[in-house]
């Protein structure tokens, strides 16, 4: 497992833990607004140094978060996170759903404590947003998998310019019940200086009272 970048403290992206995010090599994505787009030619390899960084940080966090990228491309991922968890780290997986068999796997080996998965757009527009060919039938099957889960998850989304109420709406009946929904803004990548500006937080929040009639607990983070 490559490690190509990570960041030795987080309070927001694992709830209720003081985590490291790391970030792993590659994607089998290529959503045009990606921010860390500049992680998918990486050739850095920082395992060793990440590993040794957690040794070094016991009882000072108590989670890692591991995203990317993707990180369930990669066969040796449980390996990875066994790793982890025998050093007395709780685990988040980041992750777009594209490997159920995978996602599944780790939940039932309580490998993972939370999984957040993104959702991106409507399934008929996911071709585009995505810049690839998606297999459409392997993530409904992720979803299904964490809504029929104990684990604690959510979904969530980047709300980009292209997204539409329409599209909001279809997400939400989607994953209606689900634990958890965050619609999240878009930042403007700093690569495209002539990409769209992000919504208002008007429609941000329009957009949140739309999912709220499908997931209960529906927020803006």
């Amino acid at each position: 497992m490559k490690i190509v970048k990570y960041i030795k403290n987080s309070l927001i992206d694992f709830p209720r833990h003081i985590a490291c995010v790391a970030f792993t090599f590659g994607c089998n994505w290529r959503c045009w607004y990606c921010q860390n787009a500049q992680l998918l030619e990486n050739s850095t390899d920082l395992s060793l140094e990440f590993f040794s960084f957690l040794e070094a940080r016991k009882g000072w966090i108590d989670g890692v978060v591991v995203c990317g990228g993707e990180p369930t491309i990669h066969e040796d991922l449980p390996q990875f996170i066994r790793k982890i968890k025998e050093m007395g780290f709780d685990v988040k997986l980041d992750t777009n759903g594209t490997n159920p068999k995978m996602l599944e796997y780790l939940i039932t080996n309580n490998l993972v404590d939370y999984v957040a998965m993104d959702v991106k757009t409507s399934i008929e527009k996911l071709d585009d947003m995505a810049g690839v060919s998606v297999a459409r039938e392997k993530v409904e099957e992720s979803k299904r998998i964490l809504l029929d889960s104990k684990i604690e998850y959510e979904f969530r989304t980047t709300v980009t310019p292209d997204l539409t109420e329409f599209d909001i709406e279809e997400m939400a009946k989607g994953i209606a019940g689900a634990k958890r929904y965050i619609l999240q803004p878009y930042l403007k990548p700093h690569f495209l200086p002539d990409a769209p500006e992000p919504l208002s937080i008007e429609i941000l929040q329009k957009y949140v009272e739309i999912a709220k009639k499908y997931i209960n607990n529906a927020n803006l983070r």
